[in-house]
């Protein structure tokens, strides 16, 4: 499949116009099916890139992503990447090389490593689908940086060690469920914890509210000891930047399990530690995963702190849908209309807020390196190379997608997000993110909490330009201000 014109529209697009369906949907769709993962038939072949197009790509799309912090952001980068819309010069030098090697992967000439990047739909849409073999998420890079902080995570295990990590994970977050069975109490926390943001909110502001709602979502309370925990992992997060190029914090990381490990024999009612404990006994004592080494307390304490660290980012994305919805009139009327239609301590589903944060990370990626390991020798790569799809290229992709430079939820509504197999806020395929519904289901309180009694003007970014018809490549969270 190569790249199509402005004018050609799939025929989702042509069945569907760019408004919310006739019919109401009632949930907001994360991650495409199956079926539309493997629509169309992959490249059978990788091409090799010239020198020049290697040095282009390393410079537009691999510095920029290393520098703005793949783990943890780091504000001055991303004051210079929002500044020079540093993601819109990235998806640029990729659909020159699409264009120049009609769709097919493209393999760079790096020192030392071997680089495959992904330039179409369908073969992202294959790439993920082939989990954990051929195509493994546990990549050296991830590796590297995740090791310091969650040395047993699912996301860098293999083989029987990541199966038996990944059924533990799915028992406790349940993917699947939009509400899940312990959230019952978390609309009420989630209440306490957004009605005290001050009129005007800064990410500062917004991003110590935000770690005080998680801690006590994810372990029960907010003590010191649960405070010291998000401080080691943001420390070694910061650290994680780097991967192996520089000395681990090996006393912070020991300190840090030591802490998570605690906490998890709490057993705090209510909390996802005590859905991770309940699925560990269950794994234990014969479960589906049978109970193993890899489900005892390192593993359970690194699927936790996976989890700590997955919220930084949805954090990110409610302040971003945030100051959205402040710079568009109409859409900010829908979702105050959805969040003041219900009890507010009562667990809803919110398919509008929902999709708005979807949207969010549709614009601006949370996650914008997709990165996989070849396990054996493919077409497109030999054993132990890494292979790259670069999100922001297939989100904002204007040839394939009318609304690629707008804000526009209702795509993750009536079905057209869904049916393309590279708009992948939460991944897809076997690896995708398992987290997406409890994820989903916060960030969706959260804001129905804030909109129910608040109406939000955007008072301060970077820069950026959100009321426009194009919303910008490139977005500084660190730089916005949002009163109400």
């Amino acid at each position: 499949m190569t790249d199509r014109t402005a004018t050609d529209r799939t025929a989702t697009d042509r069945a569907m116009p760019d408004r919310a369906a006739a019919a109401p949907a009632t949930t907001a769709h994360a991650i495409p099916s199956a079926a539309t993962v493997r629509a169309d038939e992959p490249h059978p072949a990788a091409d090799t890139a010239s020198l020049g197009e290697t040095a282009r790509v390393a410079a537009t799309v691999l510095l920029p992503a290393v520098a703005t912090g793949l783990i943890r952001r780091r504000p001055a980068a991303m004051q210079l990447v929002e500044r020079y819309e540093v993601d819109r010069l990235a998806v640029r030098t990729l659909r020159k090389l699409r264009r120049d090697h009609r769709g097919r992967p493209v393999q760079l000439r790096l020192p030392g490593r071997s680089v495959t990047v992904l330039l179409d739909h369908a073969d992202v849409g294959h790439l993920l689908a082939e989990a954990p073999a051929p195509f493994s998420p546990a990549t050296l890079e991830k590796r590297a940086a995740l090791r310091r902080f969650q040395p047993h995570g699912v996301l860098i295990s293999e083989g029987g060690e990541r199966a038996e990590r990944r059924d533990l994970n799915e028992e406790a977050l349940q993917p699947g469920h939009e509400v899940h069975h312990i959230a019952g109490g978390w609309p009420a926390t989630i209440a306490s914890h957004a009605g005290g943001l001050p009129t005007v909110v800064g990410w500062e502001q917004f991003s110590d509210t935000w770690w005080r709602l998680v801690r006590e979502i994810t372990l029960g309370g907010d003590t010191v000891d649960d405070r010291e925990i998000t401080d080691l992992l943001t420390a070694l997060r910061q650290r994680a930047n780097w991967a192996y190029l520089v000395p681990k914090l090996r006393r912070h990381r020991e300190r840090l399990l030591e802490l998570v490990r605690q906490q998890v024999a709490a057993n705090r009612p209510g909390s996802l530690a005590s859905a991770l404990v309940a699925a560990a006994d269950h794994a234990g004592s014969g479960g589906r995963s049978h109970g193993s080494r890899h489900t005892g307390s390192d593993a359970v304490a690194s699927q936790l702190l996976h989890w700590l660290f997955a919220f930084d980012a949805a954090g990110i994305a409610t302040f971003r849908t945030l100051a959205l919805l402040a710079a568009h009139p109409d859409m900010l009327r829908r979702a105050r209309e959805e969040a003041r239609d219900g009890a507010a301590d009562a667990p809803r589903q919110l398919p509008f807020l929902r999709a708005c944060v979807l949207e969010s990370l549709r614009l601006w990626p949370t996650t914008p390196a997709l990165l996989r390991e070849a396990r054996t020798d493919t077409a497109w790569a030999r054993n132990g190379a890494t292979l790259l799809a670069f999100a922001p290229l297939f989100h904002r992709d204007s040839a394939r997608l009318p609304y690629a430079d707008r804000f526009a939820p209702d795509v993750w509504l009536d079905g057209r997000a869904a049916a393309q197999p590279a708009l992948v806020p939460f991944s897809a395929g076997p690896a995708a993110c398992p987290g997406r519904d409890v994820v989903l289901f916060t960030t969706a309180t959260f804001l129905a909490v804030f909109l129910r009694d608040r109406e939000p003007q955007l008072d301060e970014t970077g820069g950026a330009r959100l009321d426009g018809g194009r919303v910008p490549a490139s977005l500084n969270h660190f730089a916005l201000r949002v009163s109400g």
